[in-house]
């Protein structure tokens, strides 16, 4: 400390873009920043107004004032020399030692006038005020995890699906060999838990490893938490909910394909289709690819659900994260000070990680979901060419019924991510995001399912015709 020098609080100073030498103004005198600190004796900016008993006050009841309130350091000359008879120096700070130090919350709110002095603070609410960044990382990963956790199911059960459709002969040949309904299905089950307990181990690995990016306490504190201790309980939990989604996506696929039959496992022979009446009529005044993609959607409508299923999912986390950016722009920008805010930073980092994720397991869910529709209709497709359908009329066709599900999935995302994001935000202010932002969500979304059910869809359909009909009568 010097005169006409001040040291700066480092999560502020890093808000405001400043260091060591740069100037500074503070009503209307300038000051040079000779040194950034770090103080156990009060919360970080933008939390320095938060106290154990009431979250953040930055004023009386009813002013809305933003808590982004920063901490610097002055020699006292220089402190005095700012007061104005209209701002005076009226707030004093002294530390308190108690006997009991567990008590500092009682004592707090036991001598604590509201806005009025004095004004307690205990030390454990300077510690949950520290903890906030990495607190509210959590309210963010839970949702996230949760939203990841349906989309892994709906993509294993879709992987199990198709891997049942290729292994329909292998377990013609078991049966037809002596083996029992309950071994065929236990072994087509193993091959499925083996791959995932080998995932589970992998992404927990994976997790461990990464887990201090996102558990640092930021600028705030000094010093850094290592890798979290791997305790067996943890690593129970993560490999139990790897076999419990495998299990689970599994079972119902193993179990119809070992009761099928032995004669109709060996020949490969196509499951026929359920005829419906007001759908065949309604769906021949189609173009061939609509018609053909209305009928395989109703071919198989469960899995239409899990794709349906799958958009709106992925939706809402993308819905979710436009709210998130449309609610901090309104904070920063229209009620705050507009410096960064570390808490929201820290938000955006922990969002991208999430996104990134659950675009990946959507991604893969969809070209899952696509080539197991064109090998569970090779047949069907194959007759549609062999009475006219042009091979681009297949693809488009096996495109259409990947979108036919997808399009009431995003729309059906909308309501869903906003109502995750109130969820995770505990009822405070949500501000929908512009109505263009989540037509444009749609719009994407509903091209990159095109995009990715395009490629199975050409290659099934570059497979001959009469190949797969003679496979078939054969």
């Amino acid at each position: 400390m010097r005169p006409g020098g001040v040291v700066l609080e480092r999560t502020f100073a890093a808000a405001l873009g400043a260091g060591t030498g740069d100037r500074i103004t503070l009503n209307g005198r300038p000051f040079t920043v000779a040194g950034i600190a770090v103080t156990a004796a009060n919360p970080p900016y933008p939390n320095l107004c938060y106290w154990s008993g009431g979250g953040c006050r930055a004023g009386p009841p009813g002013n809305d004032s933003p808590r982004d309130i920063g901490l610097l350091w002055l020699t006292k000359p220089d402190a005095l020399s700012l007061a104005t008879p209209a701002n005076p120096v009226t707030t004093y700070v002294a530390d308190l030692t108690l006997k009991d130090p567990a008590a500092a919350d009682a004592f707090a709110l036991r001598y604590d006038q509201g806005f009025g002095p004095p004004e307690m603070i205990s030390w454990t609410g300077i510690a949950a005020a520290d903890a906030l960044l990495v607190q509210d990382e959590q309210q963010v990963l839970t949702p996230g995890a949760w939203l990841a956790t349906l989309l892994a199911i709906a993509s294993v059960t879709v992987l199990a699906g198709g891997r049942m459709i290729q292994r329909t002969r292998r377990v013609g040949l078991l049966k037809a060999a002596g083996g029992s309904p309950g071994l065929i299905a236990a072994t087509l089950m193993a091959e499925n838990l083996v791959l995932a307990l080998v995932a589970a181990v992998a992404g927990l690995v994976i997790g461990w490893l990464a887990a201090p990016l996102l558990t640092s306490p930021g600028a705030a504190l000094v010093g850094a938490p290592g890798a979290p201790s791997l305790t067996a309980p943890v690593a129970g939990l993560v490999l139990a909910v790897a076999l419990a989604v495998a299990l689970a996506a599994t079972l119902v696929p193993a179990v119809r394909a070992a009761r099928g039959s032995t004669v109709a496992a060996l020949a490969d022979a196509p499951r026929p289709p359920r005829r419906r009446p007001r759908l065949l009529a309604m769906s021949r005044r189609l173009p061939v690819p609509l018609l053909l993609g209305l009928r395989l959607v109703a071919r198989r409508p469960r899995r239409a659900l899990l794709g349906a299923a799958n958009v709106a999912i992925t939706m809402a986390g993308v819905v979710a994260v436009l709210t998130f950016h449309a609610t901090a722009d309104q904070r920063v920008n229209g009620g705050g000070s507009g410096l960064a805010d570390p808490v929201y930073n820290r938000d955006e980092q922990v969002l991208l990680v999430l996104t990134v994720t659950l675009l990946a397991l959507a991604a893969l869910n969809a070209i899952v979901t696509a080539w197991t529709t064109m090998l569970d209709t090779r047949h069907p497709a194959a007759l549609a060419r062999a009475l006219g359908a042009t091979p681009r009329d297949v693809a488009a066709g096996l495109t259409a019924a990947q979108l036919l599900p997808a399009l009431p999935g995003a729309l059906l995302g909308i309501p869903l991510g906003l109502g995750l994001f109130a969820a995770a935000n505990h009822g405070g202010r949500l501000t929908v995001p512009p109505a263009w932002w989540l037509a444009v969500a749609v719009l994407a979304t509903l091209a990159a399912v095109a995009g990715l059910a395009a490629v199975p869809a050409r290659i099934g359909a570059r497979h001959p015709a009469a190949e797969i009909l003679q496979a078939e009568t054969a």
